[in-house]
């Protein structure tokens, strides 16, 4: 996905290619990339569809196609994997996928269907920024937008996503003081110091001096103000680049508001006019999220899992990063890495 971006502020739909040609051939056969659909609160299975038709025609030229069907990323983080919601996009993503997986099998071709991770049941939302800020340690701009979160002068601020948060903290004097706060803080499970970061390898340079995990039936939101009529512009429309933090609640409009739905007609109108607008229908309110992920599932099944149509390629456990060269071994390309200690005894007992 590649919206274009006009000189006048508009943003349409449209994908990026290589090699350049075909753009023009897949926009000529399957019409624009519904960028639109991709994600927000207009979410559907047309994108998938888009995506499982372009590798549909792509597949028979190439060694191996990596394919990215989004559909089950929406309602589970909407409704919940227990939803009636998510059974439905299931099967919704089954129907799609049929024809691609119809021309592996007449091709000869391994399939991998692969998940980032599992998603579960939440309830909770948990602001860290905002009980940083109370507690004097999270600073803002205001301006005419509105309460900008401000890291530069912030001696604490958390970069959250889904049910792991990052907090950078300034000064090394105050790691233990954000500590304890965040340790009380419901909803966080751990609070995990460069020390309890080593043992989830997560004691990157870049990393949070903290790194924050929710508990099972929480999620950090990325809110920083205190009062929602000085919220910064960007917050009630779908902006993934302005907000310090993932917002799922960006899949839904507002349930609050009765007229949201002809707000954003009147702004699709404005949009179509050449005006300038603004489509403030995201909600403020984050209860409505009910599925989630990031912490270490209690349950292996609900966590990610690859799935191969070559059942002698079959481990009980993969880790992450060994799932790059599983793909290039299926596809006859020789990998020479360090294997992981675990990977590595597993192939000396097969052996």
């Amino acid at each position: 996905p590649r919206p274009e971006y006009y000189a006048d502020g508009r943003k349409e739909p449209d994908c990026w290619t290589w090699p350049p040609q075909l753009h023009e051939e897949l926009t000529a056969e399957l019409g624009r990339f519904p960028l639109f659909k991709y994600w927000g609160p207009n979410t559907s299975i047309d994108v998938s569809r888009w995506i499982v038709a372009a590798a549909r025609k792509l597949m028979p030229q190439h060694d191996m196609t990596l394919v990215y069907v989004p559909h089950l990323d929406y309602d589970l983080q909407r409704f919940g994997p227990s939803s009636p919601q998510a059974a439905q996009a299931a099967a919704e993503v089954d129907d799609a996928l049929a024809p691609l997986l119809d021309d592996a099998r007449s091709s000869g071709t391994t399939v991998v269907a692969l998940s980032e991770y599992g998603i579960t049941d939440v309830s909770r939302p948990v602001d860290v920024n905002r009980a940083l800020r109370r507690a004097g340690l999270l600073h803002v701009h205001t301006n005419r937008t509105g309460e900008l979160l401000d890291p530069w002068t912030s001696r604490a601020f958390a970069v959250a996503d889904h049910q792991v948060a990052h907090v950078y903290i300034q000064d090394p004097d105050d790691v233990e003081v954000v500590r304890e706060l965040l340790t009380g803080l419901p909803g966080v499970a751990e609070v995990l110091d460069r020390e309890g970061q080593a043992r989830y390898g997560l004691d990157h340079e870049r990393a949070g001096e903290l790194v924050l995990v929710a508990e099972p039936d929480s999620w950090f939101t990325y809110y920083y103000w205190l009062d929602d009529a000085k919220a910064p512009d960007f917050a009630p429309i779908v902006e993934i680049h302005k907000k310090p933090g993932y917002d799922p609640a960006e899949l839904f409009m507002d349930p609050e508001d009765r007229w949201v739905k002809a707000r954003a007609g009147a702004a699709l109108a404005r949009k179509k006019a050449g005006l300038r607008y603004r489509m403030a229908i995201v909600p403020l309110d984050p209860s409505p999220v009910s599925g989630s992920h990031g912490r270490l599932p209690a349950d292996p099944a609900d966590g990610p899992v690859l799935l191969c149509s070559q059942p002698g390629w079959a481990t009980e456990r993969l880790e992450a990063v060994e799932v790059r060269d599983l793909l290039l071994e299926l596809a006859g390309v020789p990998v020479t890495p360090p294997e992981s200690p675990r990977r590595a005894a597993a192939r000396t007992t097969e052996g």
